[in-house]
């Protein structure tokens, strides 16, 4: 099982593992210059796949159809959600890296799927999640799985000004994570839909103490 996508090595063994999934129209080169940004000093194995969907208007890369925000198409949804988890299930595997060393994120489309894939039913909690611009999805035949995942680290960012998934989404998701139990922070600020280079930072050191060095 596979995914077209992108890797990039760590400088050595590696402490863990950085997956980031791009947004709708774009593709698996999309954020993978953020790998170098939010670990630096390269101690992860970067990951950016790339979505299934290629023939969706108005082009690029989607992980699933939209008939309405927030309630992704269940059928596209289903079938990149079991690409997704399988490719990264095994290529941690062969890696020997376990997904308690694992952080998953995302922006926008790739934000829902790190979600997905992060705090779906029967899944493996990864190290933390990095949702930028996002949305916990409702869509049939998935459901968040918060029941033993209680300090989860969780990292969410929304834009005031976001015209494409309102800043309400990134709301919701705080409130319903925060209620499960699991530690997240949420920062909000006056961007649209992008990621706020500002804040960069901030998801590095998230990233940081999310993945410790296993180095002595």
């Amino acid at each position: 099982m596979t995914l077209d996508h992108l890797v990039r090595e760590p400088a050595g063994e590696p402490d863990g593992a950085l997956i980031l999934n791009h947004g709708r129209g774009t593709d698996e080169h999309d954020l993978h210059s953020l790998l170098e940004l939010l670990d630096p000093d390269r101690r992860l194995l970067g990951i950016t796949p790339g979505a299934p969907l290629t023939n969706i208007p108005p082009g690029g890369r989607h992980w699933y159809r939209v008939p309405r925000v927030g309630f992704p198409d269940p059928e596209t949804f289903d079938h990149s959600y079991g690409l997704l988890s399988g490719f990264i299930d095994q290529t941690l595997e062969a890696r020997a890296i376990s997904w308690e060393r694992t952080v998953i994120g995302g922006f926008s489309m790739g934000a829902v799927m790190s979600y997905a894939v992060g705090l779906g039913e029967g899944r493996p909690s990864p190290a933390g999640i990095l949702a930028l611009s996002g949305f916990i999805p409702t869509v049939e035949g998935w459901r968040a799985e918060l029941e033993g995942r209680q300090g989860l680290p969780v990292l969410i960012h929304h834009g005031q000004q976001d015209a494409l998934i309102e800043v309400g989404f990134g709301r919701a998701a705080n409130e319903t994570l925060k209620r499960g139990g699991l530690e997240v922070t949420y920062l909000e600020t006056d961007a649209g839909h992008w990621v706020p280079p500002e804040l960069l930072g901030e998801f590095a050191d998230f990233v940081a103490r999310t993945v410790p060095s296993a180095r002595k």
